[in-house]
């Protein structure tokens, strides 16, 4: 029987995949550490597990999002503006 869940678990994966473009390690460092978590648990079938990993997974997708904010925000002010 297929997990209901699994297309959210999917979106999760290709949003973190896309979010990992810009990662300062390097995108195959980022794709290599997510391929290997979402690997790791690919057998939990207990629906409020993968629900908090979903959630914790969400919030490393904000937390990516905030880094880059920062790093663009720092390089347009010193772009702009003198110390």
């Amino acid at each position: 029987m297929a997990n209901p869940l699994r297309p959210e678990v999917v979106r999760l994966y290709k949003n973190l995949l896309y979010l990992g473009r810009e990662y300062p390690k390097g995108s195959d460092y980022f794709r290599d550490r997510l391929r290997a978590a979402f690997t790791k648990n690919k057998s939990v079938q207990d629906p409020e597990q993968i629900k908090a990993m979903i959630a914790r997974g969400e919030y490393v997708a904000r937390e990516l999002e905030a880094l880059y904010y920062l790093r663009k925000y720092r390089a347009m002010k010193k772009r702009y503006y003198e110390e």
